[in-house]
């Protein structure tokens, strides 16, 4: 009898999701948050055993981006890169971007095998949000703890050098927290002190706004994103005394072409 109900509630509940996922924007909000959660970590799984052959390898990330792409088709999204041989050439070079959302990284899932070699920052809260946390660690990401700058620093200084021997990109969010308001918002310097110390150029990727999501009205609808590669900023010569200016010349680059990018987008879906 228990066994009938069990079944008769399972059956009824798939009958049902098609028509709430159509007639609810709360349903279909949380929904594509959970499918998209939800691979991330059954992938996670799935990966381990194999990452566990190359431990800390970056190349790991190639076969994570080519499990994962397909997840932007079942929530809608299409990614569009433009600037592709900025990030083709074979140097190392720190990459800053904005940050919108955590579906970011399904943005850099579509660039990775563009990338070949790149490894991101992040905050080490995701370390423990096992699977996932372990598969990041053997694809060699660098975790930092934000609230403390010294170790942050400290973090990013130990990887540096094996990362440019290795001709290695490293990826940072220099606005720190994911912030979907329209807007870039101010950068933190972590990126700048890494690039000149390193002697290594800035590479800005601007993601154009992320006008099919909100998250306080719970809108998560189909929609496209344009990746825009920059020409790279030398840093080769400067100094600390150059960071408020290499900050402020990278940062008004990305929001003039975040505002062109996202309304050229904008205009376009609307003809």
């Amino acid at each position: 009898m228990a066994s009938a109900f069990t079944e008769c509630f399972i059956v009824s509940f798939i009958l049902t999701l098609p028509i709430l996922y159509e007639s609810s924007k709360m349903f279909r909000y949380y929904f594509k948050f959970f499918l998209y959660y939800g691979i991330i970590m059954i992938t996670s799984v799935v990966v381990i055993p194999i990452m566990m052959w190359r431990p800390r390898d970056v190349k790991n990330l190639i076969l994570a981006s080519f499990l994962c792409c397909h997840i932007s088709r079942l929530l809608g999204l299409h990614w569009e890169l433009q600037g592709k041989e900025h990030l083709e050439k074979d140097q190392a070079c720190v990459i800053v971007a904005n940050h919108q959302s955590s579906l970011d990284i399904l943005g850099m899932f579509e660039i990775w095998p563009v990338m070949q070699k790149c490894t991101v920052v992040a905050k080490k809260e995701l370390l423990y949000a096992w699977p996932f946390g372990l598969a990041a660690w053997l694809c060699g990401l660098i975790f930092i703890d934000r609230l403390n700058s010294e170790t942050a620093k400290d973090a990013i200084n130990h990887s540096i050098d094996k990362l440019k021997q290795d001709k290695v990109k490293l990826w940072i969010f220099p606005e720190g927290t994911r912030k979907n308001t329209g807007e870039i918002h101010s950068f933190k310097k972590g990126a700048f002190h890494t690039a000149i110390n390193a002697q290594l150029p800035i590479l800005p990727v601007v993601f154009t706004q992320f006008y099919f999501l909100h998250k306080s009205e719970k809108r998560f609808n189909p929609g496209q994103v344009v990746i825009t590669v920059l020409p790279p900023i030398e840093t080769e010569g400067l100094t600390s005394s150059d960071l408020p200016e290499l900050m402020n010349k990278t940062r008004n680059i990305m929001v003039d072409v975040f505002n062109d990018t996202s309304k050229t987008l904008k205009d376009k879906l609307l003809l």
